[in-house]
């Protein structure tokens, strides 16, 4: 099959990760979730006693950690100087400050450039999932796609994720995550021009994932 780079961008809960993982199994690509990375740089930061609420020393020690991200949609891994962080990175405490540490200019281009280097790197092409791809990481991506779900909707299935977690605090840290994300002045949260939106605030996951296995079939065939 032909090399194919599919970006996918959207807000939290809309079903991203679940989605892009499984569209790259079924397709035979590669596949990256970048949030993981910013995920992973912080927990770095706060490791390192770095203080994230000040831009300029996020800034200076952006260069230091070394973060590989493993792009097998089976088992996707990341580590950070070599240990594995894939569960650290998921805590609340690295949650409540990524949008801080990935609104530092000195990050966003260290990680964008890890991103389009794992990106030229994958043979067979790649599914990357994030929230500017199809804007800043990946302008000339073959497709884009923006998954796009009600802050209710959202809430609810992020509630299920984190076990008994509370749905009206879950909505309202989203919707203020939201709100960091897209107001950032460095690669904010945006639907690229050309990107096929995808609201699945009634759809299954399965039903997503059909959807946009469609999208990526028709693109190679077009091609």
């Amino acid at each position: 099959m032909e090399s194919v780079i599919v970006a996918i961008d959207g807000p939290s809960g809309t079903g991203k990760s679940s989605t892009s993982r499984a569209v790259a199994a079924k397709l035979g690509l590669s596949y990256l979730d970048t949030g993981a990375q910013y995920r992973a740089i912080t927990w770095w930061m706060i490791g390192h006693g770095v203080d994230v609420a000040d831009a300029d020393a996020v800034a200076s020690a952006a260069g230091k950690p070394v973060i590989v991200s493993g792009t097998d949609p089976s088992h996707p891994t990341i580590t950070v100087d070599g240990v594995d962080a894939s569960g650290p990175i998921r805590t609340q405490e690295v949650t409540s400050k990524v949008s801080a540490v990935s609104a530092v200019p000195e990050v966003r281009a260290l990680i964008t450039d890890l991103q389009r280097s794992i990106a030229a790197d994958a043979e067979n092409g790649i599914v990357v999932e994030g929230r500017d791809i199809g804007t800043t990481v990946l302008p000339d991506a073959d497709l884009k796609i923006f998954l796009t779900a009600s802050p209710e909707a959202r809430a609810a299935r992020r509630s299920g994720e984190l076990k008994g977690a509370d749905v009206h605090a879950t909505r309202e840290a989203l919707v203020k995550r939201d709100a960091a994300d897209s107001s950032r002045k460095t690669s904010p949260l945006a639907k690229a021009d050309d990107a096929v939106e995808v609201d699945t605030t009634d759809l299954t996951l399965h039903q997503v994932i059909e959807c946009v296995v469609t999208l990526v079939e028709e693109k190679r065939a077009a091609r």
